[in-house]
């Protein structure tokens, strides 16, 4: 069934006129190369002409599939007009002032929204900033204002950003921390994540929560809970590998965090604002955080970050502490505020939950060890792959790889992560057409197929 593609007319069909990247893109990426530092990675090297619903039209007239939202980013698309119209009609009237000089009410409007939509019926105020990082270091400050005690627990295959501060929270190695060091880990502590599949033993979900909260226990036991001021975690671990927690492991997580005066911050920048099927991450299962971080989805391709929290642990922070130069800016405030009225008026939360069912029917008759896929797993419109040598739950990041490659040269647009870099992620706008979708995972099985075969041709051989 197609849909009403809101945005510039681009037609919403692969097409692919020339090889990806194209000779256009190509050139381009030899100016590139020239003009900037190896240390920003790529992952499809093309150049983007124009884009809407679950289309990247490229500058050599590609169209490729979008699986990835500018990493869950673009959920009401990549040009949706009720955006451009905000945006444009702000940038007439002015483009900054900074918030912390002279006011402006889109930010009030924004925080308002966030206060009475986040999780838990209680007061809440709302800080704005500008990135999911530094929404996360801001959270822990205000953790840290709030109980006067410095650590910070976080877990095992997390991930929270690229500042020196969030580098130490965050657990993939290379190349996030790689030529970074040192970095300030001393009072950053780190829990196992109860990751069903991986647990030692490999017993049932239920068991597996159980050992990670005696863990937990354990780990605030031996640093003192009077030297923890916050745990943070992700409902869905993103760069990790989209790794969902057992049911009931994060609200008792709150719960025995509480009991030891530990603030407890949900990190939503990558899941939250309907991009699971529900508005949070969070109310999957019943988790309220203190505090809770969102960024990504929020702006609809505008950089604006917010921490969302108890009004009294909010009102610890003294006055100017703090804010930033850019933070809450008025163009991202007013596309903020559009992506709230999208979400409602088109029933995201119900289109994500709607994309998710399509791609475990297309995909899940693929899993299986013997497949080399262990397993499937996500919410909603954000779901992932994990690869491994068949047979086995060896981690197998160069299949991931070749199948991503695969995809991009037949022009659908997937993103690898996972600590072990084996994990396909699927993130697709949740405004994209169900017959563009269902040719995109079309591609997505033919490669994992593909590597299949040639898996059992090299065994063959061998």
């Amino acid at each position: 069934m197609s849909r009403d593609v809101p945005g510039p007319t681009v037609p919403q069909t692969r097409h692919l006129g020339t090889a990806v990247p194209g000779p256009r893109s190509r050139a381009l990426q030899t100016e590139r190369d020239a003009a900037l530092p190896d240390g920003l990675g790529r992952t499809l090297p093309i150049f983007v002409e124009r884009m809407a619903g679950g289309i990247i039209e490229d500058v050599d007239g590609n169209r490729i599939v979008d699986l990835a939202s500018g990493i869950a980013v673009t959920s009401v698309g990549a040009a949706h007009p009720e955006v451009a119209r905000r945006v444009a009609a702000q940038a007439q009237r002015f483009t900054h002032t900074c918030f912390l000089v002279t006011q402006y009410e889109g930010y009030v409007r924004v925080a308002q929204w966030l206060n009475s939509h986040a999780p838990g019926d209680f007061a809440k105020s709302t800080a704005l900033f500008s990135t999911g990082a530094e929404a996360v270091e801001n959270a822990v400050k205000i953790a840290r204002a709030a109980t006067g005690r410095p650590g910070v627990v976080v877990f095992d295959n997390a991930y929270h950003g690229r500042t020196l501060f969030t580098l130490a929270m965050t657990a993939k190695d290379k190349p996030y921390k790689t030529g970074f060091g040192p970095l300030p880990t001393e009072h950053v502590h780190r829990a196992a994540f109860p990751d069903p599949l991986r647990w030692p033993g490999s017993p049932a979900p239920a068991q597996v929560a159980d050992e990670a909260l005696r863990a937990f226990e354990d780990l605030v036991a031996r640093v003192g809970a009077e030297q923890i001021a916050c745990v943070v975690v992700e409902p869905i671990q993103g760069e990790g590998g989209f790794i969902v927690p057992p049911a009931g492991f994060l609200p008792r997580l709150a719960e025995t965090a509480r009991r030891h005066g530990i603030v407890v911050v949900g990190d939503e920048v990558q899941a939250g604002l309907a991009r699971t099927g529900t508005l949070f991450a969070a109310e999957h299962d019943g988790f309220v955080p203190d505090l809770v971080c969102t960024a990504k989805a929020l702006g609809g391709g505008l950089p604006i970050s917010a921490v969302t929290g108890r009004a009294e642990i909010m009102a610890a922070v003294s006055a100017g502490g703090l804010g930033g130069t850019y933070s809450g800016n008025p163009l991202a405030c007013e596309a903020a505020l559009a992506v709230f009225e999208i979400i409602d008026k088109e029933d995201l939360t119900g289109r994500a939950r709607a994309i998710g069912q399509q791609v475990r029917e297309a995909l899940a008759p693929l899993v299986g060890l013997g497949r080399g896929v262990a397993e499937l797993r996500g919410r909603g419109a954000m779901l992932a792959l994990e690869l491994v040598r068949p047979g086995t739950l060896e981690p197998d990041p160069d299949a991931a790889a070749a199948i991503a490659k695969a995809c991009h040269q037949q022009g659908v647009l997937v993103l690898v992560c996972g600590t072990l870099g084996n994990v396909i992620r699927l993130l697709p706008p949740l405004v994209i057409d169900d017959d563009l979708l269902a040719d995109a995972l079309g591609v997505v099985a033919g490669a994992i197929c593909e590597q299949v075969a040639a898996a059992d041709r090299v065994e063959v051989s061998a």
